[in-house]
């Protein structure tokens, strides 16, 4: 594996100083990413308005200072950029936050932070979590926990997540429950990275010794009630006794006792020792949710400490107990089953011996070093998709005494369907606005660029013209290809219109790719030729709504692409509404490279004026779509 290391953010959509799975996910996942070197920081909501001042403060540093995030000391630091909102269905003390007070910290914190990936955990609206995913300029990994349906993300808001997810380069669930279930909303590649625990090592014990019975309080509170109810079911003569552990201050009986019974569960918190050191003191540990707020890494501590996990036939639970290999199942609510269950595992010492051999034999893949591996595998994998930053350093050097130009990449004449520009009046426009080359891109035809080419050559006083078609795929969008030799047909995969581009000796330049007001290819058909994008359109005039071009400029940003935008000019007049200002350049090789250093310039102008100009003279065009349209002097 590639010795690289990373900058990474993880992002919690739960309150930090709340104490819930998906941070202990988070922690524990940070904790070993930082020991091999990358550099973490954590990103979540807090209760604590200390935490939340001191880390806007150092929010603030950053558009001065981006190194400022790493300079605390110990491993990941955790910037809280706003304070926790309750977030229903979750379990008690949990909450997410609504990106309302932190959405402006939380975008300068992502746009100044130098990070090579967004690591976003349960990125369900609203949340801190999906917030991050939409202000995110780095690659963007999604972690998804819990096997349950996000009613409001799914139902009310799905087009709106599909959109959100979209922009996700990898994704993962911690279980296969997990990801049958997003993926049934959500359909894509999502790799299961199941949870590690916290190995401990067991203290010896005599055999003649009462069956040690831990429940931890980590689970909604009718699972308390379920254990409770099982206790009360079991024969008095059964050698056993229970502790109830909760993080909680008090954690009370649900049901009612009879004397002997109290006298035989043992009700602990953090003072009486951790949750860990009971696991590993216990010969059972019970898993009662009913799916309200389960707890699937509590069964996989259970099993790290040792203890034989006797749990609800949850998804997750089973999954992790590989369907009752590692432990007994029952039916959720059931109390009657599940003390018939412990009753098994107290009195049957030949049962509870295999089952404490089959627990221990599963714990050299119970790690948290296997999380952090398979995650680094997934980062060196992602990465390894950027395009080298650096390009050609002897070809730019060649060019630093050329003169400055400025460009405009995107434009069409009376060759597209949709215009009524002859190649003339663009090249008259082109020369009034100063442009020293432009890229005549028509729709599925080249012939208006060698008109333009022929006409610029005959008048010798430019601009220089750059041969190009806008090629309509068969579903995937559109591709443009510069310096082209001769046409390309329109209706092939996006894969294949690449590769004809490369056999034209061409660079292959995506236009608007994220205007939904055009046909464009899915997120999914972008990654699956990222490697083969040569520039990629950040800023086109004509798009209706500006975050279009924001999620292409971030697009091209996390994935290193060079930069380019054009006018997209439909009328003559619309020519020059943004220009690139580069070095002069001969062939596609040092164009690409001047393009590298080059600075984008817009000029304002009124997309209604030049939508209104492109219906009037199209609507005057005929059926042939030629007629001559007034040049911008007019």
């Amino acid at each position: 594996m590639s010795s690289e290391r990373f900058a990474i953010a993880q992002v919690s959509p739960y309150a930090w100083d709340a104490h819930h799975e998906v941070n202990r996910y988070i922690e524990r996942l940070s904790d070993d990413l930082c020991a091999r070197g990358h550099r973490v920081v954590v990103v979540a909501p807090a209760d604590s308005r200390e935490l939340v001042r001191e880390s806007r403060a150092l929010v603030r540093r950053l558009a001065e200072h981006p190194e400022a995030l790493w300079s605390a000391p110990g491993c990941a630091q955790v910037v809280a950029v706003g304070h926790g909102v309750a977030f229903p269905p979750t379990r008690r003390g949990s909450s997410a936050s609504l990106p309302l007070d932190l959405s402006r910290t939380l975008e300068d914190l992502l746009e100044h932070a130098e990070l090579d990936f967004v690591h976003v955990h349960e990125p369900f609206a609203p949340s801190t979590a999906s917030a991050a995913l939409r202000h995110s300029r780095a690659l963007n990994v999604g972690s998804f926990h819990a096997a349950a349906e996000r009613v409001v993300s799914t139902q009310l808001g799905r087009r709106l997540t599909e959109l959100r997810f979209g922009r996700l380069d990898g994704r993962t669930a911690s279980f296969r429950a997990t990801a049958d279930v997003v993926g049934r909303f959500f359909p894509g590649d999502y790799r299961v990275i199941s949870p590690g625990g916290e190995l401990a090592e067991r203290p010896a014990r005599a055999d003649d010794e009462l069956v040690e019975i831990v429940f931890s309080a980590e689970e909604e509170r009718g699972a308390l009630r379920t254990f409770l109810r099982a206790l009360r079911r079991l024969p008095p003569a059964l050698p056993w006794r229970a502790t109830v552990w909760s993080r909680w201050p008090e954690a009370h009986p649900t049901v009612s006792l009879s004397r002997a019974l109290r006298d035989r569960i043992h009700f602990a918190g953090p003072e009486h020792g951790s949750e860990a050191q009971h696991l590993a003191r216990a010969h059972v540990a019970v898993a009662a949710s009913s799916g309200a707020a389960p707890a699937p890494q509590l069964v996989l501590r259970a099993l790290a400490g040792g203890a034989i996990p006797v749990a609800a036939r949850m998804p997750e639970y089973e999954e992790i107990l590989r369907e009752g290999e590692l432990g007994l199942l029952f039916e959720p609510h059931d109390s009657e089953t599940l003390a018939a269950q412990l009753e098994r595992v107290i009195s049957d010492d030949a049962l509870r011996r295999d089952l404490h051999e089959r627990v221990a034999g599963c714990h050299a893949g119970l790690g948290w070093a296997r999380v952090a591996d398979r995650f680094e595998e997934l980062y060196h994998e992602l990465a390894a998709r950027r395009h080298d930053p650096r390009g050609d350093t002897a070809v730019r050097r060649r060019m630093e005494s050329r003169p400055m130009i400025d460009v405009d990449l995107h434009m069409h004449t009376d060759h597209s369907p949709d215009c009524a520009t002859p190649a003339a009046s663009l090249l008259e426009a082109a020369r009034q606005q100063g442009l020293g080359a432009i890229a005549v891109t028509d729709h599925n035809e080249i012939a208006g660029a060698f008109e333009a080419r022929d006409l610029a050559a005959a008048n010798g006083d430019g601009p220089k013209i750059i041969l190009a078609e806008e090629v309509k795929t068969a579903d995937q969008g559109e591709v443009i290809g510069l310096f082209l030799q001769e046409k390309i047909e329109r209706g092939m995969t996006l894969a294949e219109t690449i590769a004809e581009i490369r056999r034209q000796g061409g660079l292959v330049y995506v236009p608007h790719p994220f205007d939904r007001m055009h046909t464009v290819p899915d997120y999914s058909d972008l990654l699956e030729v990222v490697e083969d994008i040569d520039l990629i359109e950040v800023f086109n005039a004509k798009v209706a709504y500006a975050g279009f071009n924001e999620e292409a400029a971030r697009f091209a940003a996390k994935y290193r692409i060079v930069a380019g935008a054009g006018s997209d000019s439909h009328v003559a007049q619309a020519l020059g509404s943004v220009r690139i200002r580069m070095r002069d350049f001969d062939g596609p090789q040092e164009f690409l490279e001047s393009l590298r250093d080059a600075d984008i310039v817009r000029n304002r102008k009124s997309l209604l004026y030049v939508q209104t100009l492109k219906f009037i003279q199209g609507r005057g065009a005929g059926r042939s779509g030629r007629k001559p349209a007034p040049s911008s002097k007019e």
